[in-house]
């Protein structure tokens, strides 16, 4: 066990060393691997455009040509075009210098402004501070002031005289600096070009090749993986393929036209080079959450200088709001999907991740990358943690949450999840796969010790009421249906008069569970007496007596479900042998073909592991059983 641990601890500590040395080396080769990555991410997006063109058959090359010039060559456009509209909005800035002023002055409200009044108390407090110098510290709003003459002062003090003297007479020294040199003005004027441009021509050349070479960059990337590998390395391939292209395409749709909206919006409000706020939008609209309000700061500057009035700053505010709610809410959700798969905080962590790595491009790139970094953490086991920390997926199945709010003391939320989980499925659903697995864990804690009386206690009274709760909800939707004639009734149906006694086998919590079952039994119209837990065996079989019944269901949940159940049927077979008796051990998986047996021996008819099995055996021996009396009675009939 020792040797176990301590290997656990060895391969995480290995796997965080390699996540440092990986880091590091994303860091220090960013000059490389940022073409590369840009290279990449474009690759995804164009590849579908290349696929289309083959198959008109065009050729592999040729494709790629066409949509690589096409694709960079919109983009150098909309980057001359953009350029263009800065300078003339540089240019024109001078004009709106008065009306930027008199602006300045309305906020400030004049003489009696509030900003005014604030800034004149700061003002008067500085000074006063300022004034209050240290002992042997004289202020120079303070110190006398001397008329005499920088000659007369100079004349008292001979030190001085003679030291200004000396200074006087030193050669000043004279260096000439040619500040218009041609290599300086290359320099000034190509240095900030040649970076992005340099950039530029390495994501060109890395996207045309891995267009052309892209399925054999993916058998080598197989090859890498392992052969042995093959199934999940093509699902991990495909699937990052899909949602970064799916990603990226959906993006590019959804910023196009959110930036014409507001460029066309800009213009109708008159707002000067509103194609240049538009495609400046659009552009930093792919930086996740704050990239729309750094974009919209300008625009909204720029009104507030070119317009007299407050109407036009508040429609362009307006306008950015509206449209990126609009966005938000209604367009990218029905767009998107679940195309990314990543969660909020997801996004969040990872921008401000790679934007540390990377700069403002990591910034851009972060969702893309990090959808990547889940598609490998959902098939690589050892690096699950990713898609645990950053995938939208929920971490806990539906039974683990229900149960956590039930351990918090949290019925509403735990309600909430019960909710949630209807919402989609049906209510003999929600018993068998949430509810019934969450009472079995609260079973297996509480045997072993792990649960206190007040919390088992809480527990399950808040079952309890929550089965009652949405068995009556579940009833009134029936018959609400009924009454409007939209419902019919099953197939299997039974008459009501049939009847089952179910029976807990021991527990509060076997009581529960059959509570549901009875529940999902009168939904077919099969009548269901459900005793109490609080009842001895001998009373339980004193009941099945006093009610005549034919079919009884003992209920039975783990971890002593077999024990219990088996030990109550030993108990009604020998006093009623025709009794049909259907045993219900829930949530016990895959071990139950030893306990099937055992309760087989006795002599039971029905075994079940789930409610859904154990109503569809009771329905099909209620409803045999009320065949075979009506045949019986019909017999008597006929003799009479």
């Amino acid at each position: 066990m020792a040797r176990s641990d301590a290997t656990v601890i060895l391969g995480r500590a290995f796997l965080l060393f390699c996540g440092v040395i990986v880091v590091a080396a994303l860091y220090f080769a960013r000059d490389v691997l940022l073409p590369l990555a840009l290279a990449i991410l474009l690759s995804f997006l164009l590849s579908p455009v290349v696929a289309r063109l083959e198959k008109w058959r065009l050729g592999r090359i040729p494709s790629v040509v066409i949509v690589v010039v096409v694709a960079f060559g919109i983009v150098a456009t909309l980057t001359y075009v953009l350029l263009l509209q800065a300078y003339e909005v540089a240019n024109q800035l001078p004009e709106y210098k008065d009306n930027i002023v008199a602006k300045v002055e309305s906020f400030r409200g004049g003489e009696s402004g509030i900003v005014r009044k604030v800034s004149d108390a700061i003002d008067d407090v500085r000074r006063k501070v300022l004034r209050k110098t240290p002992p042997g510290r004289v202020d120079e709003a303070q110190a006398p002031v001397s008329n005499a003459t920088p000659a007369e002062r100079l004349a008292g003090d001979p030190a001085k005289s003679e030291s200004s003297t000396e200074e006087a007479a030193r050669p000043v020294p004279v260096e000439i600096i040619d500040e218009f040199s041609a290599q300086q003005i290359a320099q000034n004027m190509l240095g900030p070009v040649i970076s992005p441009l340099a950039i530029a021509g390495l994501v060109v050349v890395f996207t045309v090749f891995m267009l052309i070479e892209r399925e054999n960059l993916r058998n080598r990337v197989i090859h890498l993986i392992g052969s042995r590998q093959l199934n999940v390395t093509t699902q991990a391939l495909d699937d990052a393929a899909h949602r970064v292209s799916r990603y990226l395409l959906m993006q590019l749709i959804v910023n196009s036209a959110y930036g014409l909206v507001i460029a066309v919006g800009l213009f109708s409000i008159g707002l000067p080079n509103a194609f240049l706020w538009g495609m400046l939008t659009a552009v930093m609209r792919f930086v996740p959450y704050v990239g729309p309000w750094i974009a919209a700061t300008l625009p909204i500057a720029l009104s507030l200088a070119v317009f007299e009035g407050w109407t036009q700053p508040i429609l362009v505010l307006a306008l950015f709001i509206v449209n990126e709610l609009i966005s938000n809410n209604v367009i990218e959700p029905w767009l998107y999907g679940s195309s990314t798969g990543i969660s909020t905080m997801g996004i969040l962590v990872s921008a401000v991740f790679w934007t540390w790595l990377w700069g403002p491009v990591g910034l851009i790139m972060a969702t893309p990358l990090t959808v990547c970094l889940t598609v490998i953490g959902r098939y690589v086991p050892q690096l699950a943690f990713l898609n645990t920390l950053l995938s939208d997926e929920e971490v806990l199945p539906p039974e683990a949450r229900f149960y956590q709010r039930l351990l918090a003391l949290d019925p509403e939320e735990a309600a909430d999840v019960a909710e949630e989980y209807l919402q989609e499925n049906s209510l003999e659903s929600l018993y068998d796969r949430v509810l019934l697995p969450a009472l079995s864990l609260a079973e297996e804690d509480r045997h072993h010790g792990d649960l206190d009386e007040e919390k088992q206690r809480f527990i399950l009274t808040t079952m309890r009421e929550l089965v009652d709760e949405l068995g009556a909800k579940a009833k009134l939707v029936a018959d609400a249906a009924q009454e409007v004639g939209d419902s019919s009734p099953p197939a299997a149906s039974v008459s009501p008069e049939s009847s089952v006694l179910c029976l807990p086998a021991r527990d509060e919590a076997d009581e529960i569970a059959g509570a549901m079952l009875a529940q999902l039994l009168e939904a077919k119209g099969v009548h269901v007496l459900l005793l109490s837990a609080q009842s001895l065996s001998g009373e339980m079989v004193s009941q099945v007596s006093e009610q005549e019944a034919a079919v009884v269901c003992v209920s039975a949940l783990p971890p002593l479900a077999a024990t219990h159940a088996r030990y109550l049927c030993k108990r009604l077979r020998p006093k009623f042998p025709t009794l049909k008796i259907v045993v219900g051990l829930w949530q016990t998986g895959g071990s139950t073909k030893k306990a099937q047996a055992r309760l087989v021996e006795i002599g039971i008819d029905q075994f079940a592991t789930t409610l859904a099995e154990a109503t569809q055996h009771l329905v099909q021996i209620v409803g045999s059983q009320r065949l075979l009396n009506g045949a019986d009675a019909s017999i008597a009939e006929t003799t009479a």
